[in-house]
C-alpha cells in the first residue's frame, strides 16, 4: 500500500465506529437522495405531459431500468466488497485486479443487454407491463434507454468500487453532477426540443455518460485504486469472488424488477391511472428509503475493512450504530407520509384517480417503512461479510418469497386494495425473517470465522 492507502486503513480500522460511519455516510445520504430524485425527474416532467399513459410508461420501462441497475450492482457490490475486505488484508494487488475485472465485465455486459433489448423492443415492452395505450410510449422511452446500459452499468460499478476504498466523496460527486444535469435537460428534451418521452430518455442516458466519465476520473484520484486495462483478469476465481458479493445485490434488483412488472400487471386491470398511481408510489418510497440506505452505504466500507482485519467488535458497534440511526429516521419520514399522503402524490401526477388510488397505496407501506431499517443494514453486513448464503435469502425474501407471490393471489380476494397492501405485508414477514437470522450472526460474528 501506498502511504495514502495506508492513512486510509488505520482511519477504517481505529477512528471511533460512529464518527467513521456518519462521516462516510454524509457523501453516500447525498448520493442517494440525488439519486432519488433523479430517478423521479422524469416522472415529474413527463406527468407535466397530461398523459396517464405516458406517466404509467416509466414506471413500466422503470423495471427495466432496475435490471440494469441489477447488473451494475452485482458487479459493483461483488467488487467492491471483495476490494474492501483485500484492503483490510493489505493485498493491494488483488483489489487493483479486481477493480478493473468488475467494471469491464459490467461493460460489456450492459452492452449485450442494449442489443439484445433494442432487437427484441416489443416483446419486451409488453412483458414489461404495457397495455396497449401505453405500449407506444414505452417503446419510445425504453428504445432510448437501451442505448445507455453499458455506461449505467458501468457507473454503478465505479461508484461502488470508489464507496468500499472510503472514497465515497468522489462518487457523490460524480452521481450528483450526473442527477443535476438529468433535471436540467429533462424539461429541455421533452418541451423545448418537443421529444416528448423519448426527450426524458434521452436527457437520462447523457447524464449517466457525464456521470461515468467523472467516476472514471475520480479512480485517478485521492490514492484511489486506478483503473487499468492490463489489470483485467479472467482467472475464475475473480468472477467466483464477484459472484460471492454481488448475487445477494442481483437477486434483489431481479427480483425487483419482477416485482415491478407482476404489480404493473395486476393494476392494470383498473386502468392507466392505477398503474401510474403503484408507479409513482414506487418513487416515492425508494426516495425514502434513499438516505436510510445511503447510512447503510457508509456502515459497508466499514464492516469490510474491520471484517478483513478481524476486527470484528467494531463490525458489531457499527451495526448496531446503524440500525438506531436508520430505524429513526424512517420512523418520522413515514409518519410525515403517511400524514401527506395526498399531496405527495399530487406532486407527480396531479388525477383525482392517481392520487386516490396513489394515496391509499402510500400509507399502507409507510405503516411497515421503518421494518427496512433491520432488513436492510442486516443484509447489508452479511453481503459485506461474504456470507452468501444468508445475504441472498434476505436480499430475495422482500419481493421473491413473499411480494409475488402475495401480488397474484391478494388482488383475487380484494380487488384493488390487494394491489395497494401488497407490499406491506411482504415488507412485515421479511422483517420476522432478518430478525433471528441477524441476531444469530451478530452472536456467531468472531467465533468461526
Amino acid at each position: 500500500m501506498d502511504g495514502k492507502q495506508e492513512r486510509k486503513f488505520r482511519e477504517m480500522t481505529e477512528e471511533p465506529v460512529g464518527r467513521l460511519i456518519s462521516r462516510l455516510a454524509v457523501p453516500c445520504i447525498i448520493s442517494m437522495l440525488v439519486t432519488a430524485f433523479y430517478n423521479m425527474a422524469d416522472t415529474f416532467f413527463v406527468g407535466m405531459l397530461k398523459s396517464n399513459s405516458a406517466t404509467g410508461a416509466v414506471g413500466v420501462v422503470f423495471s427495466m431500468m432496475a435490471i440494469i441497475q441489477a447488473v451494475g450492482f452485482f458487479y459493483g457490490h461483488g467488487s467492491g466488497n471483495y476490494i474492501s475486505r483485500a484492503l483490510g488484508r493489505h493485498d493491494a494487488e488483488s483489489a487493483l485486479n479486481m477493480a478493473a475485472t468488475g467494471l469491464f465485465a459490467a461493460f460489456v455486459t450492459g452492452l449485450v443487454i442494449c442489443v439484445l433489448g433494442q432487437i427484441f423492443l416489443t416483446p419486451l415492452a409488453v412483458l414489461l407491463g404495457s397495455t396497449d395505450t401505453i405500449l407506444p410510449y414505452a417503446r419510445a422511452y425504453l428504445r432510448v434507454i437501451l442505448f445507455g446500459a453499458p455506461w449505467m452499468t458501468a457507473s454503478l460499478v465505479l461508484n461502488n468500487q470508489l464507496r468500499f476504498q472510503g472514497s465515497a466523496v468522489y462518487g457523490m460527486a460524480g452521481i450528483t453532477s450526473g442527477a443535476v444535469l438529468n433535471i436540467g435537460l429533462d424539461p429541455l428534451f421533452i418541451f423545448t426540443f418537443r421529444l416528448g418521452i423519448a426527450g426524458a430518455a434521452w436527457a437520462t442516458i447523457i447524464s449517466q455518460f457525464v456521470s461515468f466519465s467523472l467516476l472514471l476520473y475520480g479512480c485517478f484520484r485521492g490514492g484511489n485504486l486506478r483503473i487499468e486495462p492490463r489489470r483485467v483478469q479472467f482467472h475464475w476465481r475473480y468472477y467466483a469472488a464477484i459472484a460471492q458479493g454481488g448475487l445477494p445485490s442481483l437477486a434483489r434488483q431481479s427480483l425487483g424488477s419482477i416485482a415491478t412488472i407482476c404489480l404493473n400487471r395486476a393494476a392494470g386491470p383498473y386502468g392507466d391511472a392505477a398503474i401510474a398511481a403503484m408507479g409513482v408510489v414506487q418513487r416515492v418510497m425508494l426516495s425514502c428509503a434513499a438516505a436510510m440506505i445511503g447510512f447503510g452505504q457508509g456502515f459497508q466500507p466499514v464492516c469490510g475493512f474491520n471484517y478483513g482485519a478481524k476486527r470484528y467488535e467494531r463490525v458489531k458497534d457499527g451495526f448496531w450504530f446503524s440500525f438506531r440511526v436508520s430505524a429513526c429516521f424512517l420512523f418520522v419520514i413515514g409518519a410525515l407520509c403517511f400524514l401527506f399522503a395526498p399531496a405527495v402524490v399530487a406532486r407527480f401526477r396531479d388525477d383525482p384517480d392517481v392520487i386516490a388510488i396513489g394515496a391509499t397505496a402510500l400509507r399502507f407501506q409507510c405503516v411497515t417503512l421503518c421494518a427496512q431499517s433491520w432488513v436492510v443494514m442486516s443484509n447489508m453486513m452479511l453481503q459485506t461479510m461474504g456470507k452468501t448464503v444468508p445475504a441472498t435469502f434476505l436480499a430475495t425474501a422482500r419481493q421473491g418469497m413473499f411480494f409475488i407471490p402475495l401480488i397474484l393471489v391478494l388482488p383475487r380476494f380484494l380487488g384493488l386494495t390487494g394491489v395497494q397492501v401488497t407490499q406491506a405485508v411482504a415488507d412485515f414477514l421479511t422483517l420476522l425473517c432478518a430478525i433471528p437470522i441477524q441476531t444469530y450472526t451478530l452472536r456467531r460474528l468472531g467465533k468461526s470465522d
